[in-house]
């Protein structure tokens, strides 16, 4: 799905052309970590550190059922936002705000597994049984999530700077 690209002036360098969308994908599919932001029932925002995985067009992550994410998300607000940056003064730094959907296709589960595997060289222990996602010393199975995107920014650094905001329908 290709999104609306836009530029804006106001925070771009002169004559600089809007970052493809692409390359926003090649930001979070190469990330290792992310930042998550939730938002708790009383309309506080919370962030935390995760492990993501870019697939098939959408960001997912995993939480364990009663960590604060998984909560907010139970209570019934689903908005999220994702971003991943890059420390130094040059590259891109994406943001996207989207809706968390749980994962419950065993096909897609059973991919998600093998990606985090292959990307975090098994760290997390994530096995598919019995139509369950398993973890080595968890008592719960943990909760996975796609974020379906609906506008994302692009911030871009270094001998020039861009601000691009892709729209999906």
């Amino acid at each position: 799905m290709e999104p609306k690209t836009t530029l804006d002036p106001q925070f771009s360098t002169p004559d600089v052309k809007p970052t493809p969308w692409s390359a926003a994908t090649d930001a979070l599919r190469d990330a290792k970590t992310y930042l998550l932001t939730t938002v708790r029932p009383d309309g506080r925002p919370h962030q935390t550190t995760v492990a993501g995985i870019w697939m098939d067009g959408v960001f997912h992550f995993g939480t364990g059922p009663s960590e604060r994410k998984a909560r907010n998300l139970a209570a019934g607000n689903h908005n999220v936002l994702v971003s991943v940056a890059t420390p130094a003064w040059e590259g891109l730094d994406v943001v996207i705000e989207g809706e968390a959907i749980p994962v419950t296709d065993l096909d897609r589960l059973g991919r998600l597994v093998e990606a985090y595997a292959t990307k975090y060289d098994d760290v997390f222990g994530f096995r598919l049984v019995d139509g369950r996602v398993q973890t080595r010393g968890a008592e719960d199975s943990p909760l996975f999530f796609e974020v379906r995107v609906r506008k994302a920014f692009g911030f871009g650094k270094g001998a020039s700077f861009s601000q691009t905001r892709w729209r999906f329908s």
